[in-house]
């Protein structure tokens, strides 16, 4: 849609190196970094699950079929893509079952490592991150991507992946076709899933916005920062300090998840961004009557654990871990341009 563009701003330019991710789903790894180690005890069972080519849903309704459960009875911390090789950990409902068989459920494309019993049912949001193992093949310049590697360290904008827009930006489209009842969606996850589309596109323009206007760094009157590693967030006051410790990469400044509620931020800050989002107060206004409280997001995305090699020209192996909710591909597009082999 020419009116929701989705030309976002770079960090350090527009690099000037290609690349192929996903040649292959070896190529694209993710395994969950839990927030909890299970207790050993109670009716759920708990899952490790390591899939090649099928995504969390699917998965999920397999093992709702496979043990006669409602979909209900199945909890996880979050989807992973389906073009990778992916472990994460799936729980499931089974009152009175001491002991489960899971051989049967393993396929070529699905084993599940360990199971272990809980308390709770997993709950979406559950986990501490993820951790990336990413091949790149047919690197155009490999002293230009080491280069490009050095400057991400100290960040990378924090953009909601194109994958949450859907294919050619099908949810985001549907989105707004949704709020301006253009549209109707019965189905309750697809619903979820266009609505987010559209807050995840108003996160990215204000932080494209932010990017273009060099304020990426910049402290304003009334901004929220976000402390590193965590959702705790805070008004500003002593605006030195808080620029400090940006550079010491313990705190990040935010962006708006719209929806109901007052906007957290105050002076500067939310004229700042009221001024952003004014050609669009009619979708604005109607996300706030779709039961989504406002909240925010960091600005900066921080790999942690970064590490890469180049294994022989043009081919490179890195790793690292990122937070809940955030895109390996808003990373991937500060190093180069990529292709998607499996595309």
């Amino acid at each position: 849609m020419s009116t929701y563009p989705t030309n976002y701003q770079y960090l350090h330019g527009a690099p000037q190196c290609t690349a192929t991710i996903r040649s292959e789903n070896e190529d694209f790894q993710v395994t969950e970094i839990p927030s909890f180690e299970p207790d050993g005890e109670g009716e759920h069972f708990y899952l490790k699950i390591k899939k090649n080519g099928e995504n969390t849903d699917w998965v999920a309704k397999q093992l709702a079929l496979f043990f006669n459960v409602t979909s209900k009875e199945i909890g996880y911390a979050g989807k992973k893509d389906r073009h990778a090789i992916t472990v994460q950990w799936v729980s499931i409902c089974l009152p009175g079952v001491k002991n489960i068989s899971v051989e049967a459920f393993n396929t070529p494309s699905i084993q599940v490592l360990e199971v272990l019993k809980h308390s709770r049912k997993l709950r979406t949001g559950a986990l501490k991150g993820n951790k990336f193992s990413l091949v790149l093949k047919n690197v155009s310049d490999d002293k230009y991507f080491a280069q490009r590697l050095a400057l991400i360290e100290a960040g990378v904008p924090n953009y909601f992946g194109e994958q949450r827009f859907g294919i050619n930006g099908a949810n985001l489209q549907r989105g707004i076709a949704l709020l301006k009842e253009e549209f109707k969606e019965r189905n309750r996850s697809k619903k979820g899933l266009y609505i987010s589309a559209v807050r995840s596109w108003f996160f990215n323009h204000l932080l494209s916005a932010r990017l273009e206007s060099d304020l990426w760094r910049t402290v304003m009157a009334g901004d929220v920062v976000m402390l590193d590693g965590s959702k705790s967030h805070f008004l500003v006051d002593d605006l030195a300090a808080i620029s400090q410790r940006m550079q010491e990469l313990d705190l990040h400044l935010t962006g708006p998840m719209l929806g109901r509620g007052r906007a957290i931020v105050t002076e500067e800050a939310q004229r700042w961004e009221q001024e952003l989002i004014a050609p669009y107060a009619d979708i604005v206004e109607r996300l706030e009557y779709m039961g989504l409280s406002q909240e925010r997001r960091s600005l900066r995305l921080l790999p942690k654990n970064l590490n890469s090699v180049c294994t022989q020209p043009g081919r490179w192996e890195i790793s690292f871990e990122l937070p809940p909710g955030s895109f390996a591909t808003s990373v991937l597009r500060e190093l180069c341009v990529y292709t998607q082999g499996n595309s």
